[in-house]
């Protein structure tokens, strides 16, 4: 496999994931992105997943439609996505597309963490 384009931990009671890469432009790095995530969470009942954009300058329109997929897949499982610290550029693609009304999208990875159903 190659060399991860994520670094993906759990935390109390979610899966937390941030990108290594500054770019998420690339189909295949897309892939591979949506089945390294779909591998940490494929056993759990309902996921809870916060993706922390911190690293990421540029993203491709091709990117939201792998996260729309990921939210689809969570929520099948009755799961919770959260997005958080999105560069102010990129926003403006949610905000464009107006996926911005359809994720729960967060300044900061502590208050994404809070924004998550308590159990």
């Amino acid at each position: 496999m190659p060399l991860s384009l994520l670094n993906i931990r759990r935390h109390d009671g979610y899966t937390r994931v941030e990108f290594v890469e500054k770019n998420i432009l690339d189909e295949g790095n897309l892939h591979q992105i949506e089945q390294e995530i779909r591998t940490a969470i494929e056993t759990e009942a309902s996921p809870r997943v916060l993706i922390c954009f911190k690293n990421v300058e540029h993203m491709s329109s091709a990117a939201l439609g792998t996260l729309l997929a990921l939210k689809d897949s969570i929520e099948k499982k009755s799961g919770e996505l959260r997005l958080s610290n999105i560069d102010r550029r990129i926003y403006e693609m949610f905000v464009i597309t107006k996926l911005n009304r359809l994720f729960s999208i967060h300044d900061s990875v502590e208050q994404a963490a809070s924004s998550f159903t308590k159990k």
